[in-house]
């Protein structure tokens, strides 16, 4: 079982380490199974480093996408607020709220964001209003590992404590002189720590939430020596049970994105299989240059995606980080 030190003070932000590349932050998401409409929201302070990273995607009911990825100026970590973005928590360990106002683009081609320096400047741009309230559907899992056995969810050099939680969301979100309303389930986490991106080989993160309150979250992650790991927890009647075992297969366009996802869980009490297809992807990148002039790239796919279990359906976002070596990700085609 897992073994983590998880308090309501963990809601609060954390005193930074001394690492420059300290990182804490926190994200919440939300889709409507009616308007087969989604959006995910993340703000990562970077204090060490003097910014925080703001970044929003929208999946608008008719394919577009509108999104923003900043990295407003910070000076503390006491809060989480910046370039617009604030999040906060109503009640400890059962509900909080995020809210943007600003700017986003707006993308008909979301081929846009293959290439920064066409998207910043040819995307339309469009305000935008968001203000999300989400409540728990389950418990809390996760914290900060108890002792050294315990593994962290992603590694000891991609946020040492992180938690999650499958959640019901609202929002109200006004873009331009549209008015969209999501009303349906979603998901957070809070995480802090050293973190770069690129620090992740790959892995797979799969966040579902089923039309009955049902859902998952499956993390399938591989280090450089081809060391994998699979975990997560099914929400079950709003109980979490741990995930033992996991098979994954993806189907992949001729850009090497994910198209489609074959799926099998299995935990103390079930053994399941689950059909993921993605209907919007959002491919983002990040890079980073290392002191010896070597540049990092990881690759950063983002899928809103419908999801079937039987009878159930069920919408949710894959995330596919892995870098990319030789313009070809390392983990295609697993």
């Amino acid at each position: 079982m897992s073994n983590y030190i998880m308090s309501e003070e963990d809601e609060n932000a954390h005193q930074p380490s001394s690492h420059r590349n300290y990182n804490e932050s926190v994200y919440v998401n939300g889709i409507d199974h009616k308007a087969r409409s989604g959006f995910w929201m993340r703000l990562g302070n970077r204090v060490n480093e003097g910014y925080a990273e703001l970044q929003l995607c929208f999946y608008l009911p008719d394919g577009r996408l509108a999104c923003q990825f900043q990295r407003p100026a910070i000076e503390t970590n006491e809060s989480f607020a910046a370039g617009g973005m604030a999040y906060s928590v109503d009640d400890a360990l059962k509900a909080v709220s995020m809210t943007y106002s600003g700017e986003v683009m707006v993308l008909d081609d979301l081929n846009l964001l293959r290439n920064p320096k066409r998207l910043f400047t040819e995307s339309k741009i469009e305000q935008i209003e968001i203000s999300t309230k989400l409540e728990a559907l389950s418990s809390v899992h996760g914290g900060a590992p108890a002792d050294d056995e315990q593994p962290t969810m992603y590694g000891r050099d991609f946020s040492l404590g992180h938690f999650f939680q499958h959640m019901r969301t609202q929002a109200q979100i006004t873009l331009g002189s549209q008015q969209h309303d999501i009303n349906g389930f979603g998901w957070r986490d809070h995480s802090w720590g050293p973190r770069y991106w690129t620090n992740i080989h790959f892995y797979r993160l799969l966040i579902v939430n089923f039309d009955n309150g049902d859902g998952f979250t499956m993390l399938k992650i591989t280090d450089r020596a081809g060391h994998t790991r699979r975990c997560g927890v099914m929400n079950i009647n709003g109980q979490l049970e741990e995930i033992l075992d996991v098979d994954l297969m993806t189907e992949w366009s001729d850009d090497k994105d994910p198209e489609n996802i074959t799926l099998g869980i299995r935990t103390s009490k079930r053994a399941e299989i689950m059909h993921g297809s993605v209907s919007v992807l959002a491919p983002l990148r990040n890079r980073r240059k290392l002191d010896s002039g070597e540049l990092l790239e990881t690759r950063i796919a983002e899928g809103f995606t419908q999801w079937s279990w039987g009878e159930l359906e069920g919408y949710g976002f894959s995330e596919y980080i892995e870098r990319v070596e030789d313009d070809i990700p390392v983990g295609f085609p697993l």
